[in-house]
């Protein structure tokens, strides 16, 4: 895998990240300075948070974290993101309401956390712009954009004379997957780093909700989850995983963090958890490099006929 910088004097990004996602909602403070310590142990190179992740509540451990612990700057990235609207004035106001919350002055990686039409202003692009040139944003990225949504900001950035986004974040596992080889073709002319999210389908590739959703889950906690997954398709995927778990021997959750982790076009997968176990289940997933067995997991079982 090709060694991938974000921004002038980063830390190569490593294949596997830490989210924080769950922080203030399944993790309380505790188990997330665990996660983040372990994290470090580790010589993981990116915590992912964002303004929306428990109304801020994630943003803010994070930035305890970070106070209490003071890691070097060189080794560590801290990304967030903010909601729209995408206006200049309301970009400003989140991006200072966010670096208030992670006590810090410059925010490491900057995201959009999902298209809105704002993205297709050129004033939004200008405004992004100004913050990595004042120094107060060192990367930009966006979350959850589409090959044409990303195609029409890329190019927007480049008609306006601006500097491009460095980083796509997007939602992909054997379930559900918005990282395709066009979206991969459109990052690699561009060198956009891909950064994959929720390898596991929070908790789906597990098997455990087979029988249904299990109390004090992420699909129980936050129940908008579910509509991404509960259906044939994704549990198609899920029953050859299971099969392809039952012939190999492999856990199904171990088959499915391998399979996300070696995506071709992927730079890193951000790995969410309530404990540094999660972590530890991930490195250990990522010694699992088996391109048939990938592809036998990717077939999805053919319709029973009547």
């Amino acid at each position: 895998m090709k060694a991938v910088i974000l921004y002038p004097n980063g830390p190569v990004l490593t294949p596997v990240c830490l989210g924080g996602s769950t922080f203030g909602r399944e993790t309380d403070e505790k188990a997330a300075f665990a996660l983040m310590d372990h994290a470090l142990e580790r010589r993981l190179t990116l915590i992912d948070t964002a303004a929306t992740y428990s109304a801020g509540l994630s943003e803010r451990i994070v930035g305890a974290w970070l106070a209490s612990r003071r890691p070097d700057a060189r080794h560590l990235t801290v990304a967030t993101k903010i909601y729209p609207p995408y206006t200049p004035e309301a970009i400003d106001a989140a991006v200072a309401a966010s670096s208030e919350r992670l006590s810090r002055e410059v925010i490491d990686l900057l995201y959009l956390h999902k298209w809105d039409p704002g993205a297709e202003s050129p004033d939004t692009w200008r405004a992004l712009d100004q913050l990595v040139k004042s120094g107060r944003v060192r990367a930009l990225g966006v979350s959850n954009f589409t090959t044409p949504q990303l195609r029409a900001a890329l190019a927007l950035q480049r008609d306006l004379g601006l500097q491009h986004l460095r980083v796509l974040q997007n939602n992909n596992n054997l379930a559900v997957r918005d990282v395709d080889a066009t979206l991969i073709e459109l990052c690699a002319a561009y060198r956009v780093a891909i950064i994959t999210y929720s390898p596991l389908g929070g908790g789906f590739l597990t098997g455990k909700h087979r029988g249904g959703v299990q109390p004090g889950s992420r699909f129980d906690v936050a129940p908008g989850h579910q509509g991404v997954y509960f259906h044939p398709l994704q549990e198609s995927r899920l029953a050859r995983l299971a099969a392809v778990s039952a012939r190999t021997g492999h856990g199904m959750a171990h088959l499915a963090l391998a399979w996300a982790l070696h995506r071709p076009g992927v730079a890193s997968t951000l790995i969410g958890g309530r404990g540094p176990h999660h972590l530890d289940q991930a490195l250990a997933a990522l010694e699992l490099n088996a391109p048939a067995l990938f592809a036998e997991l990717e077939t999805t079982p053919p319709e029973p006929q009547p």
